[in-house]
């Protein structure tokens, strides 16, 4: 029996925040078609490499990919109320499913807001606490719904400035955007690979999940 397979990822369709299809050939002119694609280091799904938030750190290319697949659990957040924080409290009582060199991904259902105005501004987000609790667990990789892991607010720069520093600072990999959380049981096999972009700060992901 084939394993199932679930897209944890937003479609990059063109004319999406940060996305833009550019014609350039065709099947009637030309005998096929192609795209030139413009496509912004953090749009949609997408991973954050260490020189994202720490100068003079390693790009994207530089992830390595075995931190990327692997057994992952995904962790129910969705009572959390929008621009709320989430904290060490609310990860606990989940703490004996998280592990070395684990990969967490945090299901608040905030992918259901993608195309809505608050996507960008009223999302639950990791607290700094938590996010070294995380670091103390010694885990490999955060996923979120959300576009951050940190409120974009420009009121809260400075904790967007610390929860990505403390997480890439100490070598998690940081992935955003996600969607599908509610499909995955509590265990599941993940892939989330970043394009290989040398220097460069981010790259869009496919991300999946594999239900044996």
């Amino acid at each position: 029996m084939s394993a199932q397979v679930i897209d944890l990822t937003l479609p990059f369709a063109d004319g999406r925040p940060g996305v833009a299809y550019e014609p350039v050939m065709n099947i009637a002119e030309n005998s096929f078609n192609t795209t030139t694609l413009h496509i912004y280091s953090h749009a949609l799904t997408h991973m954050d490499a260490p020189k994202h938030f720490l100068e003079g750190r390693e790009g994207i290319e530089t992830i390595p990919l075995e931190r990327c697949m692997g057994p992952a659990v995904v962790i129910d957040l969705t009572a959390k109320a929008p621009n709320s924080q989430i904290t060490v409290d609310d990860i606990t009582p989940h703490a004996d499913r998280i592990h070395s060199e684990g990969r967490v991904l945090l299901h608040t259902n905030w992918s259901t807001h993608a195309n809505a105005d608050d996507y960008r501004t009223q999302f639950p987000r990791i607290s700094a606490a938590l996010a070294q609790w995380f670091i103390d667990k010694g885990i490999w990789l955060i996923g979120v719904e959300s576009p951050s892991v940190a409120s974009l607010a420009e009121e809260n720069r400075p904790e967007l400035i610390e929860v990505h520093q403390l997480l890439l600072g100490a070598n998690i990999i940081i992935v955003e955007g996600l969607c599908n959380l509610h499909l995955l049981p509590p265990q599941f096999d993940l892939t989330v690979l970043p394009l290989n972009l040398p220097g460069c700060d981010g790259s869009p992901v496919r991300a999946v999940a594999r239900l044996d």
